[in-house]
């Protein structure tokens, strides 16, 4: 597939009911992908998440629609301002990069990645990070292109492992 160069792409305005449609459609169909989990996202995230993301200021999402598809959005990245202690920083987490499966492998992440650093530089961040699965290869091979490495301090330590637990 070719690359898109007509993109328009956007920070999300989370007080635009169009931007915030756009978002939960595509985060949705992100979550009932198998990188996503295979879950829908649940009645209460898809009533709550517009008025949580306003209320949080250390958010910000990038949307691309398709002008040549009538404008359809086909990707998404929400993002998480953090604070590098080391760095007496912020640092922004990549926290879901999205794209439709129609538009996959078309230059679109790409594209949203080079806005959210340039967002990020702008607030001043020191770094981003993100996490990604094993088996997505081809995040993981895009990732790397744009300049991501595995986190490590002390290559004698290792490479950090992403974790989790539910409260």
């Amino acid at each position: 597939m070719t690359a898109i160069t007509t993109l328009t792409l956007c920070q999300v305005d989370y007080a635009n009911p169009q931007h915030m449609q756009a978002l939960l459609d595509l985060l949705d169909g992100y979550a009932r992908d198998p990188m996503g989990g295979a879950e829908p996202l649940s009645d209460f995230a898809k009533a709550n998440l517009p008025q949580a993301l306003a209320a949080r200021p250390h958010l910000f999402s990038v949307l691309a629609f398709d002008p040549a598809a009538g404008g359809l959005p086909v990707g998404l990245v929400n993002c998480v301002e953090g604070f590098s202690t080391f760095a007496c920083q912020p640092l922004v987490n990549v926290h879901d990069v999205v794209v439709v499966a129609s538009h996959r492998g078309r230059g679109v992440a790409e594209q949203m990645l080079v806005l959210v650093e340039q967002l990020a530089r702008a607030r001043g961040a020191c770094k981003l990070t993100l996490e990604v699965l094993e088996g997505n290869t081809p995040a993981q091979k895009l990732y790397r292109r744009l300049g991501f490495e595995n986190y490590q301090l002390d290559p004698a330590m290792g490479q950090a492992q992403f974790m989790q637990k539910w409260l």
